[in-house]
């Protein structure tokens, strides 16, 4: 099958099972099911991130064979570093806001080629938002062309980020007035990013490839820029799927953001 033609085909695929997979999720979604911590991290899961990531692998991985399976719920095999395409899957993006009833999650699967996302789906179905990205040809949600917003400076910005972060005491400069918001779900956060609904998201504590992969593609293919606060670009499906921070934002909010934070020396992860 030519290139084209199986990129289309995958694409469909991955749309079919992310809306499958919400509506699984719709299934359990305010309602009184079994949710624990996790041995090794302490991190919430419910039996709706299990149902959905046994969905989502029946769906992609079975009928790609010859793909790699990278997801938060599956435990890693590192057969995937030997696969040119990788599906990157987060069941459920915002475990703690599903779990308690808030619309702030996200179902997020990318395709990713040597390093980078090359299709990328994002669905709240709470919210019917349905964000989704193709290399080279854009971003969309639910069928409209999305941006960034152009906005340049940090004063007055609508900035998603954990509050008290801007308030830390050792920051050298005071950080100017923002509207900050917070959601628990990392790649919804930048999936905002990339619609105009906000400026900018900044992060200073790790995160996984399943959380940035796909998010990482809609919001580049939206206008905008996302890397770690340093600077240093995202690659996925390699050995460690740990980062160690993110800033995403429109191009000129990004450049003013980086030269604020991307000096900073976060201390060395455990």
């Amino acid at each position: 099958m030519p290139e084209a033609e199986a990129r289309a085909a995958d694409f469909a695929l991955m749309k079919e099972a992310v809306r499958e997979a919400g509506a699984i999720a719709m299934r359990f979604y305010r309602t009184d099911h079994k949710q624990w911590s996790k041995a090794h991290d302490n991190t919430p899961v419910t039996e709706a991130d299990i149902e959905v990531n046994d969905l989502l692998h029946a769906r992609l991985a079975v009928a790609r064979p010859d793909y790699g399976w990278l997801s938060e719920e599956t435990e890693d095999d590192s057969s995937r570093l030997t696969q040119r395409l990788v599906w990157v899957v987060d069941p459920i993006d915002g475990t703690r806001a599903f779990a308690k009833g808030h619309p702030h999650f996200v179902i997020s699967v990318a395709l990713v080629e040597n390093g980078r996302p090359v299709l990328a789906v994002l669905f709240n179905p709470a919210t019917d938002e349905f964000f989704e990205a193709e290399a080279g040809k854009g971003a969309r949600l639910n069928g409209r062309p999305i941006r960034t917003g152009d906005r340049g400076g940090i004063a007055g910005c609508r900035m998603i980020a954990f509050a008290p972060m801007f308030k830390h005491p050792a920051w050298p400069e005071p950080w100017p007035e923002m509207e900050i918001s917070d959601r628990n779900s990392v790649a919804y956060r930048i999936a905002l990013v990339a619609s105009g609904e906000a400026d900018a998201t900044l992060a200073l504590n790790g995160k996984s490839d399943w959380d940035l992969a796909a998010a990482d593609l809609i919001l580049h293919e939206a206008g905008g820029r996302m890397t770690a606060h340093d600077g240093t670009p995202f690659f996925y499906n390699r050995a460690s799927t740990r980062h160690p921070s993110l800033l995403a934002a429109g191009p000129a909010l990004y450049e003013a953001l980086f030269e604020k934070v991307g000096r900073l020396k976060l201390p060395p992860r455990a």
